[in-house]
């Protein structure tokens, strides 16, 4: 697994369905220098533990955008699938209402980019291409910082999914030190005690 933790985020140009239409061109680095990202990898359209994620970035959409971050959904799936599962109802399998962009990974060169793709290509003894598992995303999750650097990962199996809560503190904290230069300890939320990078910083924040 790749740490692309203080590197460059990978650009990516492709195909996307905001706000319910079909964007032909989208690419990650149109903000660069104007939004922090919250960029997350999914396995599939149309399954079960998608939508709750899915749908729980779209409730807290507000939060996030306050705090100047675009929220980002990726798949391996088609845009066809994308607009398809955008367009039904909730009660119906779908996630009607989901209004930031989901991209459309189908040559898995974005999953790959980020290190998130299950299975594996491998050539057989008779030179044939193939596939040792199923090809699609693992539960990544990346916080890009306004430079176009990831500054969080996350990386979670297919089975387990993860928590919109975490992400937003994740953010506010890398937004405090951001202000303050102040890092941020164990547990540590919007409002709490954070604590200079020296010995004496620690010392202080223990003793209270």
């Amino acid at each position: 697994m790749a740490v692309l933790v203080g590197k460059k985020a990978p650009d990516f140009t492709a195909q996307a369905v905001v706000k319910g239409q079909i964007v032909p061109q989208f690419t990650l680095n149109q903000f660069h220098e104007k939004k922090y990202v919250v960029l997350f990898f999914y396995p599939k359209d149309f399954t079960f533990v998608c939508p709750t994620e899915i749908i729980a970035f779209q409730e807290a959409l507000g939060q996030f955008e306050e705090r100047d971050v675009q929220v980002i959904g990726v798949s391996t799936d088609t845009e066809f699938a994308h607009w398809a599962w955008v367009n039904t109802p909730r009660n119906k399998g779908g996630i009607e209402g989901v209004e930031y962009p989901l991209v459309a990974d189908t040559n898995k060169t974005i999953s790959s980019a980020y290190d998130v793709l299950t299975g594996c290509y491998d050539v057989d003894v008779d030179g044939s291409l193939v596939a040792e598992g199923e090809c699609i995303a693992y539960r990544g999750l990346f916080l890009i910082d306004k430079e176009g650097i990831v500054r969080h990962q996350l990386v979670n199996d297919l089975p387990l999914g993860r928590s919109i809560e975490e992400a937003l503190r994740t953010v506010d904290a890398l937004q405090h030190f951001e202000q303050y230069g102040e890092v941020c300890p164990m547990n540590w939320h919007k409002g709490g005690k954070a604590m200079t990078a020296s010995h004496e910083g620690v010392a202080e924040y223990l003793s209270n």
